[in-house]
């Protein structure tokens, strides 16, 4: 089977030309399960429930820097509980796919543009920064080791969700001396339970999710936690499976809570302003990986 052809060598330096230190995909360590999990139908997938065989996990120290990169079969973590990410949300995700074509050949969608993110979101938290390229390369082997999780379906993907966290275990706002790079990977359907259909979104001026000089625009768990009471009444009250955000005085369309929203519309004269709306957009919302 044919797969994400055209490896790249890696050098095995330390260091990239921009001066990043990071790991490197060449120095990958791979273990594989011994005991490999069933395969779940494609057709009857419940979006995050099920995961596949291995992951990746990188560690850093500020006294050693980026460990090496090891695919292992999947396992819990073992956490001191004073663990930065337990108490500051030092942490950060992305959220991207693997999809199988027709050919049978897979393909990943612009992950330049996650990595690109995630390195910002990485030195807004302070994190540790790292070569997006060497983590897409990890992020390939990962996913042809359990190549045969990615569903045979047009309608079933393979979710990827990188994650960066700060483990060090001492109390105090201060910035991470430890942490944690992983990767998980999982096959999953529609995001939501009524599938590919059109959803109804709950707009309520007195709740705001982003705001300029904020970190809106960048993927952390802390932007998301506290939008879930929100949701959740918007469903049981309204029958709405998502929030579409307002920022402001005249109440302007932000974005929706798990998805992209995009609109096209000409002014009075005929022209349109989408470019001045993307670089509002861009201030204080999540870059969008589809634009």
């Amino acid at each position: 089977m044919k797969f994400l052809a055209g490896l790249r060598h890696l050098s095995r330096s330390t260091r990239s030309f921009s001066g990043v230190s990071s790991f490197r995909a060449s120095e990958l360590e791979i273990e594989i399960t011994k005991n490999p999990l069933p395969k779940p139908d494609p057709n009857n997938l419940v979006f995050g429930h099920q995961f596949s065989d291995h992951m990746l996990e990188i560690d850093w120290s500020k006294n050693n820097g980026w460990g090496t990169p090891k695919i292992n079969p999947l396992r819990n973590f073992s956490m001191h509980p004073a663990a930065k990410v337990f108490h500051y949300a030092v942490e950060l995700f992305e959220g991207l796919k693997a999809y199988r074509g027709e050919d049978n050949i897979i393909r990943l969608f612009r992950p330049d543009k996650n990595m690109a993110r995630m390195k910002a979101t990485a030195v807004r938290s302070h994190l540790p920064d790292f070569e997006g390229q060497e983590l897409i390369e990890c992020i390939k082997r990962l996913i042809s080791v359990d190549k045969e999780w990615v569903p045979h379906s047009t309608s079933s993907t393979l979710y990827i969700r990188p994650t960066l966290m700060g483990t060090d275990n001492h109390l105090g706002v201060s910035p991470p001396t430890e942490a944690k790079l992983f990767v998980i990977t999982g096959p999953v359907g529609p995001y939501y339970p009524t599938g590919f259909k059109p959803i109804s979104l709950l707009a309520d001026p007195n709740f705001v999710r982003a705001w300029e000089g904020g970190c809106g625009s960048f993927k952390m768990g802390c932007n998301y936690a506290p939008t879930i009471l929100l949701q959740s009444e918007a469903a049981k009250k309204h029958n709405c499976q998502q929030i579409l955000w307002l920022y402001g005085k005249e109440e302007q369309l932000t974005e929706v809570g798990t998805m992209n929203i995009f609109m096209m519309w000409k002014n009075e004269e005929g022209g349109n302003n989408l470019s001045k709306i993307k670089k509002y957009l861009d201030i204080i919302t999540l870059w969008p990986i589809i634009k």
